[in-house]
């Protein structure tokens, strides 16, 4: 969808605002349907260490995805989308917050700062992965380019990524954090010892371990890539800040990932991302209605399973182009000094052919 076919905010937010009421029955049933099988699967994991550790990975797998699940509920709290009161909110979303290791408060600022700034080339470095533009990777010293191509290398992303920020940055607060935020972040950090503790004297340390580090794993692996995946692709959108509009950040920047029906459920429909970003207000269960609700939300960039790898190779944003680019692309271009890649970056060429 170009520019200048996206209708104002006004109307598109007109289309799903039928859709953004939260409805309580809903609401319980999906804590019901989310929470009963996470415990029987974690239960059922423990269980079975005594027959086969591979059928504990067995269980260990979809017991992550309801993670997961869980984590959406999570999200729709910090939105205050997922009920109407605000305390149960709160409540909620600080025990779901638990459960997933991120405490709510911390997370629901830093989310906020990623709306409101999402595609935002100038908002950049809150809630969000580290993105360069060529721009910038170019006129960047070595270190700071080697600590770039680092960071986004997929290994350390995904494998390094989840133990990184769940299990570490989580913990502790971030500078400048307000009063309510690190007491939230504190009772977060308390409840989980708690919480392990009881575990841990209930089964042993070890096979607490053997449980749980999996589904902490698989979970955190597949949140990053699904929060990795919805903001990057080839054409998405960034511009600088007098540019940059809302409405196309929510339905240019963010994908619609188009999943099969079970793992669209056990992600509580968070591929419809572009809606999600259009108005956060919508809780997850009406998504996919308020998508269909509204033709112009359809033509929003669809991503799949096997399309969806494609942004592994994706590391830096061409403002020339409005693409993203892979390092070996960048190099290629620069080798054939192709006319659209601006002369700041032609004068500092035989610096990057040098590494």
């Amino acid at each position: 969808m170009t520019n200048n076919q996206i209708p104002q905010l006004s109307t598109l937010k007109k289309s799903v605002a039928p859709y953004e009421k939260t409805d309580l029955n809903t609401s319980i049933k999906q804590l019901i349907n989310t929470l009963g099988p996470l415990v029987l699967l974690w239960t059922a994991a423990y269980l079975s260490l005594s027959v086969s550790y591979w059928l504990t990975l067995l269980f260990a797998i979809p017991a992550a995805g309801f993670v997961i699940r869980t984590f959406i509920i999570f999200h729709d709290c910090c939105h205050g989308s997922f009920f109407k009161n605000r305390k149960a909110n709160d409540i909620v979303g600080t025990i779901t917050g638990v459960l997933t290791l991120v405490p709510y408060r911390q997370w629901k600022h830093s989310h906020s700062i990623h709306h409101a700034g999402s595609s935002n080339l100038d908002k950049r470095g809150i809630g969000d992965i580290w993105i360069m533009t060529v721009d910038e990777y170019m006129a960047a010293k070595p270190l700071t380019r080697l600590y770039y191509r680092i960071y986004r290398n997929p290994l350390v992303l995904f494998i390094i990524g989840p133990i990184a920020v769940f299990l570490i940055q989580y913990r502790f607060n971030a500078k400048g954090a307000r009063r309510k935020e690190r007491m939230n972040t504190y009772l977060t950090n308390v409840s989980l010892v708690a919480l392990y503790a009881a575990l841990i004297l209930l089964i042993g340390w070890q096979a607490f371990l053997l449980v749980h580090l999996p589904i902490v794993f698989v979970s955190g692996f597949l949140g990053i890539w699904l929060f990795y995946v919805q903001h990057q692709f080839e054409h998405t959108y960034f511009e600088h800040d007098e540019e940059w509009s809302y409405v196309n950040a929510a339905v240019e920047g963010s994908s619609y990932y188009k999943l099969p029906k079970v793992l669209q459920w056990i992600t509580g429909n968070i591929g419809f991302h572009h809606v999600h970003h259009l108005s956060p207000k919508v809780p997850n269960y009406n998504l996919e209605l308020a998508h269909n609700a509204s033709p112009p939300l359809q033509k929003a960039t669809t991503i799949t399973l096997s399309t969806s790898l494609e942004a592994l190779k994706y590391r830096l944003w061409d403002e020339e182009r409005k693409v993203f680019v892979s390092f070996k692309q960048l190099k290629q271009r620069l080798r054939m000094n192709e006319p659209a890649l601006s002369e700041g970056l032609k004068v500092i060429k035989p610096g990057f052919q040098s590494e």
